[in-house]
């Protein structure tokens, strides 16, 4: 009985043994310390102890790693190859010329200019004390006739008014006959010196006729001197007068024209038909005439800044509602303060074609008080902000490219371009923050 336990057991070892080389030494060393097997049987082949498996581990695991850095290689360098990518086209916009004009994306040439600085003061429209002019009264009559009603345009020296004047009258009364009594001397005169000088009369006779004409000239001097302080030319009172020896007309001695002293507007009208002009008292003008084609501003600048500002400087005009422009030059700079508001009078000449401007009205000015000449000017517009950098969108063959730019000196409209650009180039100038959009687009889907 023990033997064929021995037996079975024996025969169960070398089984296992054959299927679990190391299992079965085990076994078999608890069979011979049992007692139950042969300790000089020889112990059974291990295969798989035949065969190297440290150094196949090692290359196993030699090629993972291998095969790693390999795929970790691969990987950093097609990270490297996107980045490279990303960097090449960072910035840059793809825009057709077309696709510009639809988002309303305004180009110019980068180029120098002025950068002109101003000074805020405010102002009154007033009338151009060299083109206004009252029509005067200069004689002693009555308002006989009005031709011009307020707002009606005026030649220079256009007839606008009559009137029926006692002294008009006297004074070419005056004159006519002084220049007859002058006619008939000189030709006593001529008379006298012909009949002197072949010694049929005497002396005496000649010196009196000289003496008489000599007179009677003064006398038409005189006369004429009157006419012309009356604002009346002897020349036409003359032809006047040859006019009414055919057509008798003693009224026409009374009438006194009054005429305009300048081309321009009636802005007022003083006096009625029948109105007594010329004493102590009456109007001493019919009408006020304005030439309206330019207009004065009055400024008041202050003492801090009256320095700034020179005859001649550029001044821009802003209407109270910010719709009317228009442009003119200061002409005259007091050099007196006024006692109250410690402020200077600025006088400013306007051109009003138009007539948009209305004296009286109130103004805003911006006085040109400085002017540098500059390499590269930029309007404002063109400027974005990304990221705390100032930045354009300069014109590619392919869109636009962003260019990082440092600004100097500034007006009210454009910069100073210090580095980033040069002239020659094209920039975006209106709308530009729609590539500043499209630029933000785009790096944020990179990120992502």
């Amino acid at each position: 009985m023990r033997a064929l336990l021995s037996v079975a057991f024996l025969a169960i070892g070398i089984a296992v043994g054959g299927a679990f080389p190391r299992v079965s030494e085990v076994v078999q060393g608890a069979l011979a310390a049992a007692g139950l097997t042969n300790a000089r049987a020889a112990p059974p082949t291990n295969a798989a102890m035949t065969k190297p498996a440290t150094p196949a581990a090692d290359h196993g695991q030699g090629h993972g790693e291998h095969g790693h850095e390999h795929a970790a290689g691969e990987h950093k360098h097609a990270g490297g190859e996107a980045h490279g990518h990303d960097e090449e086209g960072e910035g840059n916009i793809k825009m057709t010329a077309e696709q510009a004009a639809e988002q309303d994306i305004k180009l110019a040439t980068v180029e120098g200019g002025i950068l002109s600085r101003h000074l805020l003061v405010p102002g009154t429209i007033a009338q151009d004390a060299d083109r206004i002019a009252r029509v005067p009264v200069r004689v002693v009559g009555t308002v006989a006739e009005m031709r011009k009603r307020l707002g009606e345009e005026v030649a220079k020296g256009e007839v606008v008014a009559i009137l029926d004047s006692r002294e008009v009258a006297e004074a070419k009364s005056d004159f006519l006959t002084a220049t007859v009594k002058a006619d008939l001397e000189k030709t006593n005169f001529d008379r006298q010196q012909a009949l002197w000088d072949k010694r049929i009369s005497a002396e005496s006779a000649f010196l009196n006729a000289k003496a008489a004409y000599s007179e009677a000239t003064l006398r038409v001097d005189l006369a004429r001197q009157k006419l012309s302080a009356l604002g009346l030319n002897a020349a036409e009172v003359a032809t006047s007068a040859k006019k009414d020896e055919t057509t008798p007309n003693l009224s026409s001695l009374r009438r006194y024209e009054l005429k305009s002293p300048l081309a321009g507007r009636v802005v007022e009208r003083k006096v009625d038909v029948g109105t007594a002009v010329g004493k102590e008292g009456d109007p001493a003008d019919v009408y006020t005439v304005a030439d309206l084609s330019s207009v004065w501003i009055e400024l008041s600048v202050p003492t801090t800044e009256l320095s700034k500002v020179r005859e001649g400087a550029k001044v821009t005009i802003v209407g109270g509602d910010d719709a009317s422009r228009g442009e003119g030059k200061v002409v005259f700079v007091s050099p007196i303060l006024n006692a109250e508001t410690r402020s200077a009078r600025v006088i400013v000449a306007l051109p009003n074609k138009d007539m948009a401007w209305r004296p009286g009205t109130f103004v805003t000015t911006e006085v040109e008080i400085a002017r540098d000449p500059v390499r590269v000017r930029l309007p404002k517009s063109a400027i974005q902000t990304i990221g705390g950098e100032k930045v354009v969108f300069v014109r590619t063959q392919e869109g636009f490219e962003r260019r990082d730019v440092t600004i100097g000196k500034a007006d009210d409209d454009a910069f100073e371009i210090l580095t980033g650009l040069k002239p020659g180039e094209e920039v975006a100038v209106a709308n530009s923050f729609v590539l500043k959009a499209e630029l933000g687009k785009a790096e944020a889907d990179h990120d992502h």
